[in-house]
C-alpha cells in the first residue's frame, strides 16, 4: 500500500471515529437532565424573573438630560430631577440607552418632547410622569397669572430609537451571554472532572480514536449546543415576550460560537483545578455569577458603582452581551462590533493557551 493510500486510510478511520464520539457525546448530553437545566431552563427562568420585576425599583430623582435649553427644567425640584447636559439629540439618546439617564428632554417653542428611558420602562415611566407634572404646574402659574400673552406648554412624548424598548430587549442578550458563560464553563469543569473519575482519556489510549479526536467531538458538542440554547432562547423571548429582533441577529451565532469558546477555555482550567464534581461545581457559580453582575447581564452598567464598571473591562461576557445587545437588538451590523469579537477571540486563545499548558493529561 503507498503511502498516500495509507493517509487516505488514517483520515477516514478519524472522520468515523470523530462522527462515532460526535453521536455518542450528544446522546450523552441528551440524557444529562442537569446539563439540560442548566444550558436552557435556568436561563430562561431568570429571563421571565428578571422580565418581570426590571426596574421595579425607585430612585430619590430621576435623571434627565437636556438637549440645549430646557426652559421648563429652569425651576425644577432638585429633589426629583437629576439634569445633565447633552450637546445634541443623538448623543441624549445614546445616554438612554446606555442606562446614563431616565429621559431625555427637548423644547421646541411651547412644545416639550419627552424621550422616556428604552431601556428601563419603570424608571422611565416615573420621569416621564414627574416632568408631565412639572409642565402641568408652570401652566397653573401661567394661568392664575392671567397673562394672555404666555403660550401653554404643551407636552409630545416620543419613543426613543423608534420605539421604546422593553425590558425584555435589554434583558435578552444579556441574560444569553450568561447562559453561554453557563454551559461552557459547566459543562467543560464538570466533564473534565468526569474524565479524572473515570479515567477516559487513559483507556481512550488504547483505542484507534486520539485524544485531539475525542477532545475536538466535545468540542464539536458544545458548540452545537450553544447554537441550538441561542435559536431556543430568542424564539421563546420573540413569541412569548416580545422579542423584536433586528435584521442582523443572524450574526449572533458566530459570536455565541466565540464566547463559547472563551467560556470552555475558563471551564478547561476550572476542571484541571477542581477534584471532585462539587468543587467544579462550586469553582463553576464563583465565577460566572459574579461575572454576570459585573458584566451587565442583570442591569445596565451605568447603574453600578465606578469600580464595578472598571472592572467589567475584563470580562468576556461584558463584551460577548454588547456585541449580542447591538446586532440583535440595536440592529448595527458585524462592523460595528469588532472590538468586542477581537476581545472575545484574544481572551478565548490567551486562556486557551493557558489551559493547555497547565492542563496534565497523564493524570487522567
Amino acid at each position: 500500500m503507498t503511502a498516500t493510500a495509507e493517509r487516505e486510510v488514517q483520515h477516514g478511520t478519524r472522520g468515523r471515529a470523530f462522527l462515532s464520539l460526535f453521536k455518542a457525546l450528544g446522546r450523552g448530553w441528551l440524557r444529562d437532565r442537569s446539563q439540560i437545566f442548566f444550558t436552557m431552563l435556568l436561563p430562561l427562568m431568570f429571563m421571565v424573573l428578571l422580565a418581570s420585576v426590571f426596574g421595579s425599583g425607585d430612585t430619590a430623582a430621576s435623571r434627565i438630560v437636556a438637549v440645549g435649553g430646557v426652559a421648563v427644567l429652569d425651576g425644577a425640584d432638585p429633589d426629583e430631577f437629576d439634569v445633565a447636559a447633552a450637546s445634541d439629540l443623538d448623543a441624549a439618546l445614546a445616554m438612554l440607552r446606555d442606562g446614563d439617564a431616565d429621559a431625555a428632554v427637548v423644547q421646541d417653542g411651547d412644545t416639550v418632547r419627552i424621550y422616556p428611558s428604552p431601556t428601563s420602562s419603570t424608571a422611565g415611566a416615573i420621569a416621564q410622569g414627574r416632568l408631565s407634572a412639572l409642565i402641568d404646574d408652570v401652566n397653573l402659574e401661567v394661568l392664575s397669572a392671567a397673562a394672555p400673552g404666555e403660550p401653554v406648554l404643551r407636552t409630545d412624548v416620543e419613543e426613543a430609537d423608534g420605539g421604546a424598548l422593553q425590558p425584555i430587549q435589554y434583558l435578552a442578550p444579556g441574560i444569553l451571554a450568561w447562559g453561554v458563560a453557563i454551559a461552557g464553563v459547566f459543562g467543560a469543569a464538570g466533564t473534565i472532572v468526569d474524565w479524572k473519575r473515570d479515567k477516559l482519556l487513559r483507556r481512550l489510549r488504547l483505542t484507534p480514536a486520539s485524544v485531539q479526536t475525542f477532545l475536538g467531538a466535545k468540542v464539536s458538542v458544545n458548540l452545537v449546543v450553544a447554537i441550538a440554547q441561542t435559536a431556543v432562547f430568542l424564539a421563546v423571548a420573540a413569541l412569548a415576550f416580545g422579542l423584536r429582533l433586528s435584521a442582523w441577529t443572524w450574526f449572533a451565532a458566530p459570536l455565541v460560537l466565540l464566547g463559547t469558546f472563551a467560556f470552555l477555555a475558563i471551564g478547561v482550567v476550572i476542571g484541571g483545578i477542581a477534584q471532585t464534581s462539587p468543587a467544579a461545581a462550586g469553582l463553576s457559580n464563583l465565577v460566572t455569577m459574579p461575572m454576570a453582575f459585573v458584566s451587565g447581564a442583570f442591569y445596565p452598567l451605568a447603574l453600578s458603582p465606578q469600580w464595578v464598571q472598571w472592572l467589567s473591562y475584563a470580562s468576556p461576557m461584558r463584551y460577548l452581551n454588547e456585541a449580542l445587545q447591538s446586532v440583535v437588538v440595536y440592529g448595527q451590523p458585524p462592523s460595528a462590533v469588532l472590538p468586542q469579537i477581537g476581545f472575545l477571540a484574544a481572551f478565548a486563545a490567551l486562556v486557551g493557551l493557558v489551559a493547555w499548558k497547565t492542563f496534565k493529561f497523564d493524570e487522567l
